[in-house]
């Protein structure tokens, strides 16, 4: 039987950060991965260049049923703190709308620093290596790594969430929380694109492709970025939120061009060029399809000049309050998130160690911890990697 002083399982953002931590305290850490490479999902975040982190993380930014679960691990290790780190490997980076950082370069660059960090800390890194019959003997725990037996003092979790399973994604972790008694919270996907009823998905096919300016809001919830058309329902960086915040059965409120009065900027158009036609008028300010299909749904067919206000009034309110029920969700296919998981409750703040199972911790995706759109997730990732690997 081989013997280490912490297994980490799972080699995405969390459990190299946390495997690096505790190596570099002179721990000696096993890091196992069932995938051939580690920091698969890195490597295909932020198009290919690893939306890293976001300057405005804070507990705001992040779903649980416990909110202020996450606000220790994220006060210790901070924004700053990782790009210190990133910077400290002379990674270029840039940064883009809403706080957002970017490598400059690739991706690739932010695993490849996360791999010499594990090795300045001397940390045995093994691939396409899958843990079984995880046990707590005593005071260690006891374990099959591709059927031999190896054991270690603490153990921690950081196998992610059910999102993208054609990359690996499984829910393992959940079933160790629920073989040593550890309740999970439901999960279901997140960050994932809406379906749509097939009479409203049939409609608004050639609409396909068209993106617009909108603020999207599901209860007391919005967000303002892009919301996008497409051929199997609606996407966007603004759908992609609020997704995290929808229930199956409810509607979405979504506000185009929120930086405008449209119904004062159709009654001007009237004024100023009566001839036109309520889609022409539209359609500086809405892509022109758009224009057409709300026109055509909800406005007068006559010139503007033949329209009264009220009419107009009539089509910017569906343009600008046009009320959608998704059918549901693209699902963990296309999630970038898992929400849920680990219930916090279980789980000490500081250390994201299991209260009733001293050395078995839980990191990143498979807590009941979600961040928003934006580099978010990855800065739970490192938090909470942070806040194990110096304990464990």
């Amino acid at each position: 039987m081989k013997d280490y002083d912490v297994i980490v399982v799972g080699a995405g953002a969390a459990g190299l950060m946390c495997a690096a931590r505790a190596g570099r305290r002179g721990r000696r850490v096993l890091l196992i991965d069932h995938a051939k490479k580690p920091g698969e999902k890195i490597r295909i975040s932020g198009g290919g260049r690893c939306n890293f982190t976001n300057i405005h993380a804070g507990p705001r930014n992040f779903i649980s049923e416990n909110p202020h679960f996450a606000k220790s691990a994220l006060a210790r290790y901070t924004p700053r703190d990782f790009l210190d780190l990133v910077e400290s490997h002379g990674i270029a980076w840039h940064e883009k709308t809403l706080g957002q950082l970017f490598c400059d370069g690739s991706a690739r660059e932010i695993i490849a620093m996360l791999m010499e960090e594990c090795a300045r800390g001397g940390v045995t890194v093994a691939l396409e290596t899958a843990a079984s019959d995880i046990a707590r003997v005593g005071e260690r725990f006891t374990m099959r790594l591709n059927g031999e037996k190896a054991s270690c003092a603490a153990l921690v979790m950081a196998t992610g969430g059910k999102s993208i399973p054609k990359m690996g994604a499984t829910g393992f972790a959940y079933e160790v929380a629920a073989g040593f008694g550890i309740s999970v919270v439901e999960p279901r996907p997140g960050l994932v694109p809406f379906t749509l009823d097939p009479l409203l998905q049939a409609e608004l096919q050639p609409l396909s492709g068209i993106g617009v300016d909108s603020a999207v809001g599901c209860g007391k919830t919005a967000f303002r970025e892009a919301m996008l058309i497409t051929h199997r329902g609606l996407s966007g960086p603004a759908i992609l939120q609020i997704s995290s915040y929808w229930r199956p059965g409810q509607e979405i409120a979504v506000r185009m061009l929120p930086d405008i009065d449209l119904a004062d900027a159709l009654i001007k158009a009237k004024r100023e060029n009566g001839r036109q036609s309520a889609a022409t008028a539209l359609s500086a300010h809405l892509p022109k399809r758009l224009a057409q299909y709300f026109a055509e749904k909800a406005g007068p067919a006559g010139p503007l000049a033949d329209t009264a206000d009220k009419a107009l009034g009539t089509l910017a309110r569906a343009v600008q309050d046009w009320r959608v029920k998704p059918a549901g969700t693209e699902g963990y296919r296309t999630a970038e998130v898992t929400l849920g998981g680990i219930d916090t409750k279980a789980l000490s703040s500081a250390t994201m160690e299991a209260r009733a199972v001293p050395g078995l911790y839980f990191i990143g995706e498979c807590v009941d911890v979600t961040g928003w759109l934006g580099g978010y997730n990855f800065q739970w990732a490192w938090a909470s990697g942070v806040a194990a690997g110096d304990v464990a």
